[in-house]
């Protein structure tokens, strides 16, 4: 058993998340925290809603409220959603709590004091029309660099460069459209360069032992060929104070959205530890050099996750050419892997709120199962190639996979035997057959290969490979044709079924990180009792240190499925199933490209 921290991107708070979202960060998160707790490992997952920065204030002055009122409506639809889905956290919290704040700030202390924080004049974006301070990543324009013209102030999302807002070429406010005004500012900068010698050590020994997708590691590997310092604060009055004399009043000067939302992981982490009664708990994951980490995210995000944060724990721990003593938090371990997706599109085009390209979290939970996006994501998600969502294909694998593979195999077993046995039969006395046991061995083999795949982030391989055994069972069946021996060798017929039977216990818990509802469904169906797939709970709670309540999301998983084949108890009594899986109308193509204006 091992301490393994899953670390999930943190959901900007300016409006719902659409399906985009959570193929990329949320069930990719769930696959892999469910199938290490069920496999023995000491998991702790953990996120939050971030809620500082432009967008929100721009998103709350368009809506008329505060930016804290903005940020209270959506932390709790996210809150709603990601339960919606199943999404297992242990702590899912928000980055304007107090404990975040002291967090942040203690991070921003050490590096400060540690020589990494520096304090230097730039060039900083105004709107002429608002006078307003336009943040970098609100100016767009044509990269220098690679000539991509929809570049960010910060960086060119095509050739992945760090930019500056000022280098960018014919640059516009996202916001006005208007071409910003330039004045001089002063902020704090991580000295990146001062820790790039061994920021470079670390990618390289991860590129060197091949854990991390292809993608990532050249992605990163990339950005250490143009490092330069990088502004951590923002002209900005909603965020986190900056912790220095001189600074902390200023009601205009904060810490960068993207400096404090990764200290989120680790912020979170230590709230979770807070909340069970034992402040110190979270250092097994974050202290021990034996801890593993894991970091999911979509793509857009690798920067932050894969050179910013690092680099944040390095200077806290001392570790870059100016040297350093960790702060009260002691050594902080750097990621064992960035788990980074590609993107997900909808009908050949780029989500987008405002064209009205995507479908919400909250919208396709009131017309469809949390698990059967749960089943498309993981079988045809984006997780090494940008994938297109559409709803014939959405139609096509809930239908032709989930409902007549996998809820067929549940339906024709467990109904011919509750009907003809109503419990789980014995094995006859003519034993086991070459093919009873050819089928028994191929689902307990896949314990090790499924477990193996999800453990290395290959979830597609992982379903693919569970439901070839579905598929096989499903053959079994129709070979052996129990139905045909009621009148001629019931003995033999309660032998198939008891087969049956096992292999469909058996990939109920293969499937069970993919699709927990179902999973505790067809645990029932089959006679168990108790908690087999365990969900997370909203709960209302105060601040720690006094601030405002609010909703999290967390749960007790220490019960539940063990990743192993366990032996159905003959004589278990059975459940008459109905259909654990919706089969869909074909209409609902035509009746979702219509809600999408196509």
């Amino acid at each position: 058993m091992s301490h393994v921290l899953a670390a999930v991107a943190w959901p900007y708070a300016n409006g719902p998340r659409h399906i985009g979202h959570v193929s990329g960060f949320g069930v990719p998160s769930d696959v892999f925290a469910r199938y290490m707790r069920m496999a023995g490992h000491d998991v702790l997952m953990v996120s939050g809603t971030d809620e500082h920065g432009t967008p929100i204030l721009v998103q709350a002055e368009q809506e008329g409220v505060s930016a804290r009122e903005l940020a209270d409506r959506y932390n709790r639809v996210i809150v709603e959603d990601l339960a919606g889905l199943g999404l297992s956290y242990d702590l899912f919290t928000r980055t304007t709590t107090r404990n975040h704040y002291a967090v942040a700030q203690e991070l921003f202390t050490t590096l400060h004091r540690n020589g990494y924080m520096i304090e230097q004049k730039t060039q900083g974006a105004i709107s002429p029309s608002t006078g307003r301070t336009l943040p970098d990543r609100y100016i767009e324009g044509t990269c220098p660099l690679c000539g991509y013209d929809s570049a960010r102030g910060d960086q060119c999302d095509h050739c992945g460069n760090q930019l500056d807002a000022i280098d960018l070429i014919n640059p516009r406010s996202r916001v006005t459209g208007e071409v910003p005004e330039f004045v001089e500012t002063e902020h704090f900068f991580l000295d990146l360069p001062a820790l790039t010698d061994t920021l470079g050590q670390w990618l390289r020994g991860r590129a060197e032992n091949g854990a991390w997708r292809p993608n990532v590691i050249k992605f990163s590997l990339n950005l250490l060929e143009d490092v330069r310092p990088r502004a951590m604060t923002r002209d900005i009055d909603w965020g986190i104070p900056v912790p220095l004399p001189g600074w902390r009043d200023n009601p205009n000067k904060r810490l960068y959205v993207w400096f404090d939302a990764v200290i989120g992981y680790l912020s979170a982490s230590i709230e979770w530890a807070r909340r069970t009664g034992d402040p110190d708990a979270w250092r097994q994951w974050w202290n021990g050099p034996e801890a593993r980490s894991y970091y999911f995210m979509g793509k857009d995000n690798i920067t932050f996750h894969a050179q910013i944060w690092p680099a944040e724990l390095l200077g806290y721990d001392g570790r870059g050419s100016r040297g350093g003593q960790p702060g009260q938090y002691g050594t902080l371990q750097l990621p064992t892997e960035v788990v980074s997706s590609e993107f997900l599109t909808m009908e050949g085009k780029k989500f987008s709120s405002s064209r009205r390209v995507a479908i919400y979290v909250r919208d396709f939970l009131e017309r469809y199962d949390a698990d059967a996006l749960r089943y498309f994501i993981a079988v045809a998600g984006p997780e090494t190639t940008d994938t297109d969502f559409t709803w014939a294909e959405f139609l096509r694998r809930n239908n032709d996979e989930l409902v007549a593979g996998w809820g067929n195999l549940v339906n024709r077993s467990i109904s011919m035997a509750a009907k003809n046995f109503g419990v789980v039969p014995p094995v006859g006395t003519g034993g086991l057959t070459d093919d009873d046991r050819a089928l028994l061995d191929t689902a307990r083999a896949a314990f090790v290969e499924v477990g193996g795949l999800i453990e290395r982030h290959r979830q597609k391989q992982a379903i693919n490979e569970a439901m070839r055994v579905v598929a096989e069972a499903n053959k079994y069946l129709s070979d052996q044709a129990p139905w045909k021996l009621k009148d001629t060798d019931r003995e033999r017929m309660g032998t198939v079924l008891h087969v049956a039977l096992q292999v469909v216990s058996d990939c109920n818990t293969l499937l069970t990180p993919f699709l927990p509802h179902a999973a505790q469904k067809i645990h029932e169906l089959l006679g168990g009792a108790g908690v087999h797939a365990p969900m997370p709970e909203i709960r209302e709670v105060d601040d720690l240190d006094g601030g405002p309540s609010y909703p999290v999301l967390t749960g007790d998983y220490g019960s539940g499925a063990r990743w192993e084949s366990v032996p159905l108890p003959v004589g278990q009594e059975l459940r008459a199933p109905k259909p654990v899986f919706r089969k869909l109308d074909p209409s609902i193509v035509d009746e979702e490209l219509a809600r999408l204006g196509a």
